[in-house]
Order: structure tokens, then sequence, then C-alpha cells
């Protein structure tokens, strides 16, 4: 990174952790009370997120009143786990687990998932993996998505999707960020609690979400802030190391899966720098020249975000209430 991405990054992480950690905590506790709810539940996937969303939950009201859920299926990272009960132990908050694997296989997740699948790779079968990575819009094209696989022998196949394979394998997959959310509502209702959304500044402005999966949720506390910003709390709050030190991923396909190759094309740290340029109304050439790329790359990059908050406008429209007028 250019000594100009290093300085903007310098003003992102230019905050207060010990004030911000406090503001949230005090409006967290108050949403609480607000909503005439007596604790909060917190599904902990493992990443630094989530992680931060439990530590300001169990600092704003006690752990006691907090909840986190470990929710893995049979595609989940074991190393996910892992690091979620690091974290739940180290902040001393009460936990239940939930395999969700028998409900996915039950709604057809992996059935209509792999059809899909089948249609582009013929040989997909039994013991393959899979993933998906975006490409395009960083070279002027529209962003399409590539399926890639892998058997059990170590042969690797990627194709291009088309439309119709591409949504179903969406869809499917969707099951599991809104099975998830099933499980944290019940949670929330058995027990008088609101749930958190754990989603940062990148991932909301950006539409990395499922509507009414890992979107749904009673409070937001970390939407406002920048990854970087999310990671510089994480170290405040003391959390583990190599939560602190990760490189976000999604744990969603069964082949291992960082977040950039997925969605966002850009690591966060840049990501964070152009999506800042862009709220500053900043001009692509500053932002070519604190990261130490072309001017029109860097306008590439502003069309990028421009695209995915347009095509993903949807994910954060509220139900529309109609009414016929006489």
């Amino acid at each position: 990174m250019t000594s100009m991405a290093a300085s903007v990054t310098e003003d992102l992480l230019d905050l207060d952790c010990g004030f911000v950690v406090d503001e949230i905590c005090a409006q967290l506790k108050e949403t609480i009370v607000r909503f005439r709810r007596r604790g909060a539940v917190v599904a902990v996937s493992g990443g630094v997120d989530s992680a931060v969303c439990l530590a300001l939950s169990a600092h704003a009201i006690g752990p006691e009143r907090v909840l986190a859920l470990l929710l893995p299926e049979r595609e989940s990272s074991p190393d996910s786990e892992r690091l979620a009960r690091e974290v739940i132990s180290l902040l001393g908050v009460p936990y239940e687990r939930h395999d969700i694997t028998s409900a996915l296989e039950g709604l057809g997740c992996y059935e209509a998932r792999d059809e899909a699948i089948r249609h582009v790779i013929p040989e997909y079968a039994g013991g393959w993996r899979n993933k998906l990575v975006i490409g395009g819009g960083l070279s002027g094209q529209f962003n399409h998505f590539h399926l890639v696989a892998a058997g059990p022998d170590g042969k690797r196949v990627e194709r291009r999707l088309g439309l119709r394979e591409y949504l179903q394998i969406v869809a499917a997959t969707n099951f599991k960020q809104r099975t998830r959310k099933a499980m944290e509502y019940y949670h929330a209702d058995r027990l008088n609690y609101v749930v958190i959304g754990t989603p940062n500044r990148l991932e909301y402005d950006q539409g990395f979400f499922v509507k009414n999966g890992d979107g749904a949720a009673d409070i937001k506390p970390i939407a406002h802030l920048y990854k970087t910003q999310v990671y510089a709390l994480a170290r405040y709050m003391q959390l583990p190391e190599e939560i602190v030190s990760s490189i976000p991923t999604s744990d969603t396909y069964s082949l291992p899966q960082e977040q950039e190759s997925f969605y966002f094309a850009l690591p966060y740290q840049q990501l964070d720098v152009a999506l800042w340029h862009v709220e500053k109304g900043r001009p692509a050439a500053e932002l070519a020249e604190a990261l130490g790329i072309d001017t029109e790359f860097a306008a590439r990059i502003y069309a990028d975000i421009a695209a995915k908050r347009r095509t993903t406008r949807y994910l954060h429209e509220p139900p529309v209430l109609l009414a016929a007028h006489a």
C-alpha cells in the first residue's frame, strides 16, 4: 500500500476506540430497554465482525444477558467454530450449539445447489467441493460469477456461470443464512431478547448480505464502521489474536473462500480506502494516487462500487405497504 493509502488508512483508524465502544454500548443498552427486551442473541461465526458484536453486547449489558449461538453445517470450516468458541470463552458468554445440516437437507439446500452445479460441471458428484468467484467489474465489464469445483482426486474445474444456474446456486445457498436467522429469532423470542446483526460498513453499503437472512436483525452495532475500524475495535477489546489478524472469509461454500474473491474483488484495506474516497466525494485521480494505481483502474473501482449499490438496493428496501384509494 502506498504512503498516501497508509495515510488514508490512518484517518480511518483515527477514532478514539474507548469512546466508540462506550458510545455503541450506551446505544445498545438504551435500544434494548426501549424495545422492552431483556438481552441479546449473537450468532458467532469465528470472524472479527461477530466477535466484536459479541464483545460489545457483553460489555453493554453483561455477559450473563447475552446468548451466543454456534450454528455450523456440514460445509462449515472447523476453524470457524474453534475461533468462535475461543471468543465466547474469553468473554464468559453462555452459548448454545445447533448443527443446521439436517434442516438444510430437509429444505433441499444441497440437492438444489448440486443440481445447478451439474448443469455446468456434469462430473460433479459426492466428495466434490465448490465456491463462486466474482469477476468482470474491475476490468470494466459487468460483474459475473465463475463456479470453481474441486474433486476428491484434486481435479479442479472452473466454469463461467449462466444466469439460471447462478441464481439457483445462490437461492439454495441462501437457505444457510435464513436457517441460521430462524434459529436466532427462536432463541430471541424464547428469552425475550433482541437479535444482533453483524454487518460492517462495507458489507452493508455493498449489499453483501442475504435479505431476511444475515441481513435481518433488531440492532446492527457496527454497520457504520469500516472493516479497518472493526479490526481496530477488536484489538482495543483484546480479542483473540487469530481473529484480530484474520483475513475475512465467507465460510458459505465448501471450498475455502476469501470475501475478496467471492464478492468485493479488492482486499478490504483497499476497498475501505476506495469507499472513503467515494463518500468524501473525492475524484478517482485521488484514489489512484492513494492506492498507487492508474486513474482508469480507480474509475473502474468507483463504477463497481456504484454498480453494487444499484443492484443491491432492493436488499435495503422495507416491505412496501400498498393502499387502494377510492
